[in-house]
């Protein structure tokens, strides 16, 4: 809304800029969001970033769409109702302590309907070098993807575990407990799978 916005643009910015709100139609129009393949909420007040995104979705039908959100708690609401949210600086706290001090469970997202959640969980050493799959048949867990050396893998059938991998999840609502309980052991003596 306010011109003095861009001040701090590269003199060699070979983008357009437009003055507005955010979530106004006419605003997005002329921003070009016709053309848009994403759409990125990132002005100083919460409210204003999700009715933009939710505007770019809905409305114009971008898919990809994300809104910087400064109260956690509803970054938190607002990733239920489908608009991924990037929360600052205790978001960025929380994911720094994780992976300084892994511990316990970190749920990441929750299905609309409340019946599947997505969480990273931390895992024993004693769990490197098993595969994916024994995860999976000793909790009531299925391996989503691996984040490994800062990029997510999709798991294989005779994937292993390695030393530094972070084990992301799907488990049914309620039951994250019993899987982070299951994977603060090390495993059982047997069979590999």
């Amino acid at each position: 809304m306010d011109p003095e916005s861009f001040r701090k643009l590269s003199p060699d910015f070979g983008g357009s800029t437009v003055v507005g709100i955010g979530f106004d139609r006419d605003t997005l129009i002329e921003a070009g969001i016709a053309h848009a393949q994403a759409f990125a909420a990132c002005s100083s007040g919460d409210n204003t970033n999700i009715i933009a995104a939710r505007v770019a979705r809905e409305t114009f039908g971008i898919e990809n769409v994300a809104a910087r959100i400064y109260d956690q708690r509803r970054a938190a609401i607002y990733q239920r109702l489908g608009i991924p949210t990037v929360a600052t600086v205790r978001w960025t706290t929380d994911q720094m302590l994780r992976r300084l001090l892994p511990q316990g469970a970190q749920p990441e997202w929750l299905d609309a309907s409340g019946s599947v959640r997505l969480a990273e969980v931390h895992v024993d050493p004693g769990w490197i070098g098993q595969r994916l799959t024994r995860v999976e048949s000793v909790t009531p867990a299925h391996v989503a993807f691996v984040t490994r050396l800062g990029e997510g893998v999709l798991p294989k059938p005779d994937m292993l575990l390695q030393e530094g991998d972070l084990l992301h999840v799907l488990v049914p609502e309620g039951r994250l407990d019993e899987v982070q309980s299951v994977l603060d052991q090390p495993p059982a003596k047997g069979d590999d799978d």
